[in-house]
């Protein structure tokens, strides 16, 4: 079988191909985006979901939950980069530049395996721990996760199916580690929330200054709007 006859390097030149075509501007851009711009992207995400969390939750529980859920996020991204590790070394694959004659390599010194991308499992489990805090910004980040993946193709340092690969080892960790991992987080948030200036950084919720919750996490008689909590822990 010829190599154009592998859909997966099929698309990596089609990808990889626009790289070839765009001005230099353009490819510095991409390179820039695919190497740190995303990942900063998801930062200010998280940092934003931090703000409504701390500001928009009804309840001093909702509040820590929501806190011990962004938390979760980059603890999922490290948990996943370490599952790579013996992925990576298992399957062996080099990179795509070594295999193909005319990849447009827009990073140099990329020597290790390809298979899985660290960029796009490391995006993807932030991204869907993000999600599972609040919905509409999890979207823009599992948007930003998937770029992510687009970009890495297009810099011709990994093959289509090392993002996809990627992609799905850090939506698996981030959802079937979450319930451990909220289940230890959770407490966890709760002793540091006994600390009144600790307390701020988690949660500062119209509730507590209409006699809703106490520091002890009670619940307020405030009916809950729909949509306030969006947490699926």
């Amino acid at each position: 079988m010829a190599a154009w006859d592998n859909p997966d390097v099929e698309l990596l030149h089609e990808i990889n191909g626009l790289a070839k075509d765009a001005p230099t501007w353009a490819d510095r851009i991409m390179e820039y985006v695919g190497e740190y711009g995303i990942a900063l992207g998801l930062v200010v995400l998280a940092l934003w979901a931090w703000w409504g969390v701390t500001r928009k939750r009804e309840t001093l529980e909702e509040g820590l939950t929501g806190f011990a859920g962004l938390l979760w996020a980059p603890l999922a991204a490290l948990i996943a980069l370490a599952v790579n590790i013996p992925i990576r070394g298992f399957v062996e694959r080099p990179r795509p530049f070594l295999e193909h004659k005319g990849i447009e390599v827009l990073v140099k010194g990329k020597t290790d395996f390809s298979f899985v991308s660290d960029h796009a499992t490391l995006t993807m489990a932030i991204a869907v721990g993000i999600f599972m805090v609040q919905r509409k910004l999890g979207l823009v980040a599992i948007f930003l996760a998937v770029l992510e993946g687009f970009c890495r193709v297009y810099m011709g340092v990994h093959y289509p199916t090392d993002v996809i690969g990627g992609l799905a080892l850090g939506t698996a960790v981030a959802l079937l580690l979450a319930p451990p991992a909220m289940w230890a987080l959770t407490p966890a948030v709760r002793g540091l929330a006994k600390s009144p200036r600790l307390r701020t950084l988690m949660w500062a919720g119209p509730a507590e200054s209409a006699g809703g919750p106490t520091a002890g996490g009670q619940d307020g008689a405030r009916e809950r709007r729909p949509g306030d909590r969006d947490l699926a822990a």
